[in-house]
């Protein structure tokens, strides 16, 4: 049995209708691989089709804010890549002529474009024969060769990528790539699969010596972080709130959130009002209105626990606003923010 071969008719059977795949722009195909870094294509999808439309062109991307880049990406996290984006299409413009290259040697010189989207862009927009290995295509490979080196070590990314490279067909090489990461994607899952109708149940390592739950290999991740975080909304008598920038160095970098008090472990009210990061907004003791529940809120390596606190302002020289900026409440969807933070606005100011 050729391996490829075999693949690939299962792949033109089974693939999914996904707007990437009917298209060899180097540009578009950048757009869906960026977006969909550590993101479901469902999840994906609608992002995909918001960039694609507000932004046709690298020229037209390379044109935006970055404010307008970190709006439209609200809600997908792993902000940096937004603005890696802006950087690499006004590169594009200024190096390339505005076209976008497909030659993975030129693509690899671009901010936010590793190993991984550099093969996928070039074998999917000129069917350059660079083999691609992402999540799907390590738990593929592991199974199916019973590999057990683990999949994050330097050790493994070289044996899986040397076993990709040996699989990929030459002559196909773009159609092959879409194979694995498909077939990983919807035969090969995590969890279940349902190997009874895999066309490689026969040949399949772990199928045989039933190690489909132990494969792929992965070292342990690193602890995860506990953060809690008190929300400051504060809202003046010209319908309007204080928000501010977060600095470059942490999370939710360069996007707008609300004043705040950080903890590390669970505090409670009298030791927040107490808190100097707290105080230096007032000029003088304000009323709280209301405080929410606590609201958790996951991140790769870490999680967040936030609460809300509505504070009556009235007028607001009472306010220290430090450095944050007055805006219409009505206008916050104009301003790059956490969904953490948006959604919890969007709920009780019920604004579009």
């Amino acid at each position: 049995m050729n391996f490829s071969n075999e693949l690939i008719t299962w792949y033109r059977n089974n693939k999914r209708d996904l707007p990437w795949r009917n298209t060899n722009d180097a540009y578009l195909i950048w757009l869906s691989e960026i977006i969909l870094q550590q993101t479901r294509v469902e999840q994906g999808m609608p992002y995909f089709l918001k960039f694609s439309e507000a932004f046709p062109t690298v020229k037209r991307f390379s044109e935006a804010s970055e404010d307008e880049i970190l709006r439209l990406w609200q809600g997908l996290g792993y902000y940096s890549r937004g603005r890696n984006m802006l950087k690499t299409a006004k590169r594009i413009v200024s190096d390339f002529n505005g076209v976008f290259p497909s030659a993975y040697a030129d693509l690899i010189t671009l901010t936010g474009i590793g190993e991984y989207t550099a093969a996928a862009i070039s074998s999917f927009s000129n069917n350059e024969a660079k083999a691609v290995v992402d999540g799907n295509v390590y738990r593929l490979l592991a199974r199916y060769f019973g590999i057990d080196t683990p999949i994050n070590s330097t050790e493994g990314k070289k044996s899986f990528q040397a076993v990709a490279d040996d699989l990929l067909d030459l002559n196909n090489a773009g159609e092959h790539n879409q194979a694995m990461i498909e077939f990983g994607a919807l035969q090969c899952k995590p969890k279940n699969p349902n190997c009874q109708i895999c066309p490689f149940i026969q040949s399949c390592y772990a199928y045989k010596h039933q190690k489909i739950n132990d494969l792929p290999v992965k070292l342990k991740k690193l602890k995860i972080k506990e953060r809690y975080f008190y929300f400051l909304i504060l809202i003046n008598e010209q319908n309007e709130i204080l928000i501010k920038r977060r600095n470059n160095n942490d999370i939710w970098a360069g996007l707008y959130d609300l004043p705040s008090v950080e903890f590390t472990e669970t505090t409670e009210l009298p030791e927040l009002l107490n808190h100097a990061d707290y105080k230096k907004w007032f000029k003088k003791i304000l009323a709280i209105k209301s405080v929410s529940e606590k609201i958790k809120h996951i991140l790769t390596h870490q999680k967040i626990y936030a609460q809300f606190l509505e504070i009556s302002v009235a007028e607001k020289y009472n306010i220290n606003t430090n450095d944050g900026i007055w805006v219409k409440v009505d206008e916050i969807y104009n301003y790059g923010m956490p969904k953490l933070i948006f959604a919890f606005l969007q709920k009780i100011h019920k604004f579009n």
